[in-house]
């Protein structure tokens, strides 16, 4: 049976992706209908939407002919997802606050179906308090918000915000497709698919928790970089927890390809110097938990152009600095978190190498594991958590049950009980 999208599109200047999104869509053989704010049709005309999905362009709700043959309540019904893309602050902050005011936040008010926000928005816009809250409401009420990319925007600044690329957009909305979703009340919020069968506590309710998370990529020239093996995979299982134990949670996070868990503010950066301030930025914070494996050395001046052999057979030079070392910053830092946890890849000595660095980085934990099997990259994990107290040794277990263990120690250390 073919799937079929209701896509609103908002007035914002990525409104021009809509059209390459719709392609993608239809080359997927996904039906869409498509809806235009007034300020959209402002950067794209309904008729090239219309072009696009063979179908009616609608956005006046006070059109006789459209509410007779159609209605915006069977409108709001005849899709199996909602996408509002791009989305926005000024859509979000009307949907968070069930303000319908036009066709497109009355359909979305009237909607029983599961509904994808697609953020677009100036960095400081998306970094405002007031669309971070509106954010959280919505995710609350069970929308599923999808994470803009980083990047240049059209204004010439630089950071989160920028609509993400049709082709992800699409392989979300795809996803969410073929995802049963429970079936709901007229009235009611819509939840989403259910991604984690845990039940969630507030443990952590009020909490702001700092994760950094995957490696680091140090470049040497516009196609080679200095990288390790680390997936990600344990940084975004205790970013996970950390949402679940009802925590604020900031993830920072370098480049890998997992899906940001629910509930989980993401930062996407690349090298050690931007991973430092993305985490100085999002401070303050109760607890920090560096799980990201950063590169220690970077080169002392990336190339330009790609470096060539030049038939000698000796390597061209290649001249190291050091890192920022972004753990010890925080240990010393003047907004340093009350609790701050670091950890330790190592692959051998673990725990005299993890005890050493506890002293030398100022943290209050460091979790040491071995990673000379398949820990980097693999699914399980077996760590020690090494503090003045002493050494607790843990047995190998799956990386989410490492992250609930070890977020419901930091949520019994922040509230004074351990």
């Amino acid at each position: 049976m073919t799937k079929r999208v209701l896509l609103i599109v908002s007035g914002g200047i990525a409104a021009y992706k809509s059209l390459e999104l719709v392609r993608a869509l239809r080359r997927r053989g996904v039906a869409v209908r498509a809806v235009l704010t007034g300020s959209a049709q402002q950067f794209v005309t309904p008729l090239s939407l219309g072009v696009l999905t063979e179908d009616h362009v609608y956005g006046d709700m006070f059109d006789l002919k459209e509410e007779r043959e159609i209605g915006h309540i069977q409108l709001s019904r005849q899709a199996d997802l909602v996408v509002v893309a791009p989305a926005t602050a000024n859509i979000l902050a009307k949907m968070a606050n069930g303000i319908a005011d036009d066709l497109a936040t009355t359909l979305l008010l009237a909607t029983d179906k599961p509904v994808l926000a697609v953020p677009a928005m100036n960095v400081r816009m998306w970094h405002h308090c007031a669309t971070q809250r509106n954010l959280a409401q919505l995710r609350a009420d069970g929308v599923h918000v999808m994470e803009p990319d980083s990047g240049e925007m059209a204004c010439g600044e630089y950071g989160k915000g920028r609509l993400p690329e049709p082709e992800a957009i699409a392989d979300e909305i795809e996803r969410l497709l073929q995802t049963p979703f429970a079936s709901s009340e007229v009235g009611k919020p819509v939840r989403q698919p259910v991604l984690d069968t845990r039940e969630p506590n507030g443990a952590l309710a009020g909490r702001h928790v700092l994760i950094t998370a995957g490696p680091t990529h140090e470049p040497i020239d516009p196609v080679r970089y200095i990288a390790n093996r680390s997936s990600g995979k344990q940084g975004f299982a205790i970013a996970a927890a950390a949402a679940r134990a009802g925590a604020r949670v900031t993830l920072v996070a370098g480049p890998v390809h997992l899906p940001t868990p629910p509930g989980v503010d993401r930062v996407d950066v690349e090298t050690a110097r931007q991973m430092l301030a993305a985490v100085e930025g999002a401070l303050p914070a109760d607890a920090a938990i560096m799980v990201a494996a950063v590169a220690d050395w970077r080169t002392a001046d990336a190339a330009d152009q790609k470096l060539k052999k030049d038939g000698s057979g000796q390597p061209a030079p290649l001249a190291l600095v050091e890192n920022p070392d972004i753990l010890a910053t925080l240990g010393h830092h003047a907004q340093r978190p009350a609790l701050l946890v670091g950890f330790a890849a190592e692959t051998q000595k673990i725990a005299e190498h993890a005890q050493a660095k506890l002293a030398r980085k100022g943290a209050d934990w460091i979790v040491a594991n071995d990673v000379s099997g398949g820990v980097m990259g693999g699914d399980d994990n077996s760590v020690q958590i090494v503090s003045a107290q002493g050494i607790d040794v843990w047995p190998a277990m799956p990386k989410d049950q490492v992250a609930d263990r070890l977020i419901d120690r930091i949520a019994s250390a922040l509230s004074g009980r351990g």
